[in-house]
């Protein structure tokens, strides 16, 4: 799929360089997500952060503890283009 990750480089701060599947990409800033909680209280830790990878297999970012992004969010704050319209 187009929003499958193929590349991940690390900038500074929470700010990740990304390229997708279609070519496409840009800077993706995961600050906010310190304020989900949750799982990403682990993003406090910048090392932790820092540590991230491609699963592959599926296309997503990852980070250790099973943590990922739906690829489609990142797509759409990489690309400043709206988020995919589900279809049923």
């Amino acid at each position: 799929m187009y929003y499958d990750v193929k590349s991940a480089q690390y900038c500074d701060g929470y700010k990740i360089r990304l390229s997708f599947a279609d070519g496409k990409g840009g800077v993706v800033d995961f600050q906010p997500y310190l304020q989900k909680g949750g799982v990403f209280e682990s993003f406090h830790d910048l090392n932790f952060f820092k540590n991230f990878h491609i699963n592959e297999e599926i296309g997503v970012l990852s980070w250790e503890n099973d943590i990922d992004i739906a690829p489609e969010t990142i797509y759409s704050k990489a690309t400043q283009s709206p988020m995919p319209v589900r279809v049923a």
